[in-house]
């Protein structure tokens, strides 16, 4: 079995946790400035990924860098479209790469699990870039029906340090157990989620608290529990999506 393991990355100005995160992890999803991240985090993410071997993302969101792209703006269709496209290049004039796959961040993510519209905005922003690329999303979730509609290549994902609902979302993080923090726990759920099939690859946020320790437990588990961990591109050439 062959599973991509994730990081949320770019987002935060000391970049100490996330060089000691990437160490665990296939790839990196780096913030393109609109949640987070500037030409500096930008470069710092992307040098560290090329040294360790670590494949990357975009990860457009929100332009909402008060609320760290984690509340769902009045934007219209044409307007998440452009700034879909704007991140993405934004990423690329800065570091020189051509992501690999991209991911978009925060409320824009969990919105367009539910809202076709929004998904299909991302996916037209997207492909103004490029339409031969991996989308990343929500298991099990609308977004990945409507980009696999548009033609993309999609990877269903899953979060080690998220707690779910019942219709398989993510718990809101106003509530206080939204996170899961104990590095155990995360690496139980991980195995469980690989485990249980449906998931090309699996998440931990670099903010999480512990994210680093979180990071080594799951890696750990999942080698234990016979998963090899690879890139995103390699995970998904198991399968057609």
């Amino acid at each position: 079995m062959m599973i991509d393991l994730n990081s949320d990355m770019g987002e935060l100005a000391d970049g100490a946790i996330e060089a000691e995160l990437m160490r665990h992890v296939t790839s990196a999803n780096v913030a393109c400035g609109g949640h987070a991240g500037d030409e500096v985090t930008m470069r710092r993410t992307v040098d560290l990924a090329r040294r360790l071997g670590v494949s990357v993302g975009a990860h457009p969101g929100y332009p909402d860098r008060e609320n760290f792209g984690r509340i769902e703006l009045p934007m219209s269709v044409g307007e998440i479209a452009d700034t879909v496209f704007e991140q993405i290049e934004r990423l690329i004039a800065v570091t020189g790469i051509e992501p690999a796959h991209v991911k978009p961040h925060g409320a824009l993510y969990n919105v367009a699990a539910k809202n076709e519209d929004v998904a299909a905005a991302i996916a037209e922003g997207v492909g103004r870039w490029n339409r031969d690329t991996v989308l990343a999303g929500l298991a099990g979730s609308r977004m990945l029906q409507v980009w696999r509609a548009c033609g993309y290549r999609v990877a269903a994902e899953g979060f080690a340090d998220r707690r779910y609902e019942a219709d398989g979302s993510l718990r809101s993080r106003k509530f206080p157990d939204a996170l899961i923090t104990e590095p155990a726990a995360a690496a139980e759920q991980a195995v469980r989620l690989a485990r249980e099939g449906g998931i090309d690859t699996i998440c931990i946020h670099s903010d999480t608290p512990g994210s680093a320790q979180i990071a080594a437990a799951v890696a750990r588990a999942l080698r234990d529990a016979g998963v090899t961990l690879t890139p995103l591109s390699a995970a998904l050439g198991r399968r057609v999506s």
